[in-house]
């Protein structure tokens, strides 16, 4: 992402209006999914719809702040409204759904791909790719040596995430990446001392993995 775009060139109203479409793209998401997968249970309740819209309008509202009116900003909208339902569908379900990673990975590499097309920057778009498949590869040995700590379907949210990463640099790949682990441990030392799980409970990764991302696309350098 050029530098530009990442000093965030936008006002308080341009984020506004993002936040607010955010909140729109989350319901509109949230009715998409229980269309096309209903083995999920149709649409949640109403005060996880509320929470997921609010978390998804905010979301967008930074991204709109940080990244700016810059040709990028779409995917990492894409990124945030994906983001929030994977990991609300992770949280419930113990599952990341294959159709959702894969418009998240396809679509964000079209975005991306229109953003690089604009500014003539294809350096970013390489390193995105690579991204992509350098921390899918990494996870995909960690499962191997760990199945019961990795699963396969954060094996392949990891391609989008290193696309997203990627596209932002190799610091941010490398400490996105690393965060998504401090978190997950965090989460699970939280979990256990509450009570809400043991050594041996199943705890969902994915939304540690995409809360390491949207933090680093957010704060990073």
């Amino acid at each position: 992402m050029p530098s530009a775009g990442i000093a965030g060139s936008a006002g308080p109203l341009f984020a506004v209006t993002i936040g607010l479409l955010g909140i729109l793209l989350s319901l509109l998401a949230e009715r998409l999914i229980a269309r096309t997968l209903p083995r999920l249970g149709g649409l949640p309740r109403v005060r996880t719809r509320i929470t997921t819209a609010a978390l998804t309008g905010v979301l967008c509202a930074a991204l709109a702040l940080r990244v700016g009116m810059d040709w990028a900003l779409p995917a990492y909208l894409l990124l945030a409204v994906l983001g929030v339902q994977l990991a609300r569908i992770d949280v419930a379900h113990h599952l990341l759904p294959n159709p959702l990673v894969l418009t998240l990975l396809v679509a964000g590499l079209a975005l991306l791909l229109l953003s690089s097309t604009a500014t003539a920057e294809w350096a970013e778009l390489l390193r995105a790719a690579t991204g992509a498949a350098i921390l899918f590869v990494i996870f995909l040995i960690l499962a191997l040596i760990s199945p019961s700590g990795i699963g396969m379907g954060d094996v392949k949210l990891a391609a989008p995430v290193g696309l997203y990463l990627g596209y932002l640099g190799w610091s941010q790949l490398f400490y996105g990446g690393a965060l998504g682990f401090v978190l997950g441990g965090i989460l699970s030392v939280v979990l256990i001392r509450l009570k809400r799980a043991n050594l041996g409970s199943e705890i969902a990764f994915g939304p540690s993995m995409l809360a390491a991302a949207l933090s680093t696309v957010l704060f990073a350098s």
